[in-house]
């Protein structure tokens, strides 16, 4: 049965126009899933990672500039938000004084392009479902298309299957959801078959800086540039340190049985290992999503494997229709960009500050940077003003989606920078000016409540 899945799978790619060669890339994993892979990483086959740190990093402006002028930028903006209730691009939700994530990083391109007098491409990587959106948003900035490459190119699709037969599913109610995204991974695959891969080459371009739309901590700064460059590396990621929040996330490690470096994400952990995965002492550094990559290191070795770089596989078992439970079981295969560092002798991690970690997953991250917490400057970069991020739990009952977030915060966020940690339980509604001061915990009252504009919420236990 699973021989005919993967025909009828290839059947289906073909019919929808997928590239041919993204189609034995898929190929590729559904073999791996016949076989029973799960794509596992057990602890006993990695051990710790450590790495240099850029503050210890002396790099002159000169060669940051020069190293920017060889860069083209990328943004992974395929996301729609469902998590958050959003059916269109994630990166057109408003972050501050009217901006959106779209609009703050058109700025800061801008900004550091007449900053360093570098051409700076930026290209999004959208999805079928993004890219009509995004492109209409980006139109009021004239020349933000620049160095002769599109504006964006779009990641591959690839059907989900079912989780009895690994057949490609049927769901008529909605066609759509009998796709899905093949994870941040496929940007190798996407460039290469969408010739932007050589176009930046022959157009005199060297490296290239991938980060996700909803970091905008994730700024081309030419003093990353010019470590990368210095480096002679041809594949780089930035890591931040872990913290209680990073927990369940991936970490980097080294592999054991040739020193390569691997980022294991929490889906390719055996429950066995969840105790070594929470462990921040021993796993420190986490992933920030941030990559650096040299062009034709990249070109060369995927025309040596034909096309298909073998990132290690993450086997995903979901609902077809994610909002249904009930709907049949699926199994969507996903990889990462970053388990690319695996394929690269010589790849190099770095530890960054977490003001170039700043991602939107949830409301709650929403919060943060909608907050006095961070200042967003004259370059558009945000700034940290509190002495550091405080924890956020807002009741996923009522502030879950967007929609009912801003319903709840109707003449803006209270100002976060004095606080430690914010925890609000029950349906909460909060007037103008409100501060938030140390810790504090808001309880549920069994019904709908109010905080009053001005008011100052300080001191711990139950605040309301």
């Amino acid at each position: 049965m699973s021989e005919q899945g993967l025909r009828a799978a290839r059947e289906k790619m073909a019919e929808a126009g997928v590239d041919p060669v993204a189609i034995d890339v898929f190929a590729h994993y559904y073999r791996l899933v016949e076989r029973g892979e799960t794509g596992m990483i057990p602890e006993d086959a990695i051990e710790p990672l450590a790495m240099d740190s850029l503050a210890d990093v002396e790099i002159d402006d000169a060669t940051g500039a020069e190293a920017l002028r060889g860069t083209v930028v990328i943004k992974l903006n395929g996301g729609l938000g469902t998590s958050m209730g959003m059916d269109r691009a994630k990166s057109l939700l408003c972050v501050r004084k009217g901006l959106s994530f779209l609009d703050v990083i058109a700025r800061q391109v801008l900004h550091l392009r007449e900053a360093h007098d570098a051409t700076l491409p930026l290209v999004f990587m959208n999805s079928f479902r993004t890219s009509a959106d995004t492109l209409a948003a980006l139109e009021r900035y004239d020349g933000l298309a620049a160095g002769g490459l599109p504006l964006e190119f779009l990641q591959n699709k690839e059907p989900k299957l079912r989780l009895d037969d690994l057949t490609p599913v049927r769901w008529d109610k909605d066609r759509d959801l009998e796709w899905c995204p093949p994870g941040h991974g496929d940007i190798y695959t996407a460039l290469r078959g969408s010739g932007l891969l050589q176009q930046m080459i022959d157009a005199g371009y060297r490296y290239v800086f991938v980060s996700n739309s909803d970091n905008l901590g994730a700024v081309p700064d030419p003093r990353v540039a010019g470590w990368f460059a210095s480096s002679g590396a041809p594949f780089a990621i930035e890591a931040v340190r872990r913290t209680s929040s990073d927990r369940k996330g991936g970490h980097f490690a080294r592999r054991r049985n040739d020193g390569r470096i691997v980022l294991r994400e929490s889906g390719q952990t055996r429950p066995q290992d969840a105790e070594a995965l929470a462990d921040l002492e021993r796993h420190r550094y986490t992933s920030t999503n941030n990559l650096w990559f040299d062009l034709v290191a990249v070109r060369d070795e995927l025309d040596r494997r034909d096309g298909v770089l073998g990132l290690p596989m993450i086997r995903n078992t979901k609902s077809v229709d994610p909002v249904d439970p009930s709907s049949p079981e699926v199994v969507q295969i996903e990889t990462a960009m970053g388990a690319a560092i695996e394929i690269f002798e010589g790849a190099r991690t770095i530890e960054v500050g977490r003001d170039r970690f700043v991602p939107v997953k949830t409301t709650n991250d929403l919060l943060v940077v909608r907050s006095d917490c961070y200042a967003l400057g004259s370059d558009s970069v945000l700034d940290l003003t509190a002495d550091e991020v405080p924890f956020i739990d807002l009741d996923p009952s009522h502030f879950k989606l967007v929609g009912d977030f801003d319903r709840r915060f109707p003449a803006g966020v209270p100002s976060l920078k004095l606080a430690d940690r914010f925890v609000v339980h029950g349906d909460w509604t909060f007037g103008a000016a409100v501060q938030v001061v140390g810790e504090v915990d808001l309880a549920d009252r069994g019904g709908p409540r109010r905080v009053d504009a001005g008011a100052v919420l300080g001191g711990t236990g139950d605040a309301g």
